[in-house]
Parts: C-alpha cells; structure tokens; sequence
C-alpha cells in the first residue's frame, strides 16, 4: 500500500544516495541472473552522477525515503514506459516495489496512457508477473561491453471500451 511509505519526487540532493541504492540493488538482488562482470556494467551506467541526476530528472522520479532512509525509486519515461525500479535490498519483499509501481500507474492512468511498458530484468520478471503484466518480448542488451538480458513486459491500464462496466437499465 502506498500509504504505508512515503513518497515523493526526484530532488537533485537525492542523487548520490540514489545512487548508492541503485548499485547495492543491483548487486545483492541480481547476483543470481546476472554473472560479476554483467552486474558491474550495469552499476557502472550511474558512475557519472550529473547524468544519473539529469537521467532521473528527465522522467517522473518517485522516492521512497523513510526516516532519513533511501528505501526505492523508480522512473516513469515519456509517461508509457518504467524505466527504472529499486529497492535497496534490505527492504526488499516489504512492498516498496509494488507502492511505486502502483503510484507510478495512477498517475500514467490519470495522464491517459492506456497500456505501460518495462523492460524487467531477469530478477524482476516475477514481480512485474505479479503486479498483471504480460511478457511481450525476450531483448539482449549492450552495456559497458557486456550483454545483459531483459523482457519487455506491458500491462492494460485503462479497460478495455468494447463492453460497459455494467448494463445500465432503462427506469
């Protein structure tokens, strides 16, 4: 439940701990999809902070960050796509994930997109599963000399137009 942690927008003086969170996420929750030298490429895309700063600025960011504590973020691209999802791995399983993505729909919803895309990591997949989305497409990805494997994965948001939520009968 998003109730339960706080959320709130990107702020540029988030940037280094966002930073932090992202590599310690990916290293202790991807260690089994992903080989050493897989895990460092991809930790090694927020080595320059002013372009993960302008990254995260550049797309609705969402933070979760709980008595002076980073717990997640997550960024939503062109109001259609989850470009980035992490929870630091302490607090991973307590429902962070699923609060931002959660948000993150919403909002999506609220703007108008009907259907929302991620391309989930190996170690991701089950999740997105969980939360209704449907796997499209299998992708390798180049990173930092290394190939990393993804799904692309969509989910519906908005109901389908073709049938009424309920008959409305005549009085």
């Amino acid at each position: 439940m998003s109730d339960d942690f706080p959320l709130r927008p990107f702020l540029p003086a988030d940037t280094m701990a966002l930073r932090d969170l992202f590599a310690q996420s990916i290293e202790e929750l991807t260690a089994e999809d992903y080989d050493e030298d897989q895990r460092l490429a991809w930790i090694s895309t927020a080595e320059d902070a002013d372009a993960f700063a302008k990254r995260l600025g550049s797309m609705l960011t969402l933070v979760v960050q709980l008595d002076g504590i980073y717990l997640g973020f997550t960024s939503l691209k062109d109001n259609k796509t989850i470009d980035m999802l992490y929870v630091h791995p302490d607090y991973a399983g307590e429902g962070i994930g699923t609060a931002l993505v959660d948000a993150l729909e919403k909002i999506a919803a609220a703007r108008g997109t009907e259907t929302l895309t991620t391309d989930a990591s190996d170690a991701a997949v089950t999740f997105f599963e969980r939360l209704g989305y449907v796997q499209t497409s299998r992708n390798s990805v180049p990173v930092a000399e290394q190939w990393l494997s993804n799904t692309t994965m969509t989910k519906r948001l908005t109901p389908s137009k073709d049938k009424p939520a309920s008959p409305v009968k005549p009085s």
